[in-house]
């Protein structure tokens, strides 16, 4: 929840200018609609890789991201070094984090999979080691081990996925915070502005020179095969390649 907030403005060294794209392409065309017009950000550093190995972090602050739905903890190291981290739930002020391969076993330290036991809450999780997580990093998320064999770890993703992992890739232990986010309403089209999102009008809604379902007498339907702005099929249209390297490590897909 937001009251766990308790720093206002981010850490200077962690942070940079996040540049504004509006949707545009490097020529400066919208490619992608109903984007444009949001707040000025920073985007804050987040150590994905957690490579400090066997060295003790103190939780010195926990802020708000404006690039993320999940909270961030701002960890001092003994060694002088500042980072930041996805906050997990249970994670305070004054509590002392650490990443290695025999590491204490608690909420915010990092791990190998092999050294986690099966059904513990994890969160961002490697699919190859020193690559950084890349997986369940979103507010009130969390996976699970479920079995172990050879190199790999079988890990249930939050959509349901059962996946395998290489037990060499280190996770993070606990769920993450803010887990009442996606209960949150965004209550009014202000807000919505201020994150970047203008307002999207039906096809139905629009003229036939501009939405292919444009046009019709009074409160027509679609009237055809649903198409985007530019003519192609909107739903149903298979996006994802059949030859994707991943396909093998999927041992149940979400949809059943």
């Amino acid at each position: 929840m937001q009251t766990q907030i308790t720093k206002s403005y981010p850490e200077k060294s962690l942070t940079n200018i996040l540049p504004k794209k509006s949707g545009r392409n490097n020529t400066g065309h919208v490619t992608v609609r109903t984007q444009g017009g949001r707040h000025k950000r920073y985007y804050r550093e987040i150590d994905w890789k957690r490579d400090l190995y066997n060295l003790p972090g103190k939780v010195v602050a926990i802020e708000y991201d404006p690039n993320r739905n999940v909270n961030i903890a701002l960890i001092f190291y003994k060694n002088g070094e500042k980072r930041y981290i996805l906050l997990p739930e249970g994670l305070k002020i004054g509590d002392t984090i650490v990443s290695g391969k025999d590491v204490e076993f608690k909420v915010g330290n990092s791990l190998p999979l092999r050294n986690i036991p099966i059904g513990t809450p994890i969160h961002n999780i490697e699919l190859s080691k020193g690559r950084g997580g890349q997986l369940v990093r979103t507010a009130g998320t969390m996976s699970a081990i479920v079995a172990k064999e050879g190199k790999f770890a079988h890990i249930k993703m939050p959509s349901g996925e059962l996946r395998m992992v290489p037990q060499e890739g280190y996770a993070t232990i606990g769920q993450l915070s803010n887990v009442d986010w996606k209960n949150m309403p965004i209550g009014k089209a202000g807000r919505s502005r201020h994150m970047g999102k203008r307002p999207k009008v039906r096809g139905t809604a629009q003229n036939p020179r501009s939405h292919p379902h444009g046009g019709g007498e009074g409160r027509s339907g679609e009237g055809m095969h649903p198409k985007t702005p530019q003519g192609k099929p909107a739903r149903g249209k298979k996006t994802r390649k059949a030859n994707k390297y991943s396909n093998k490590l999927i041992l149940q897909r979400r949809s059943k």
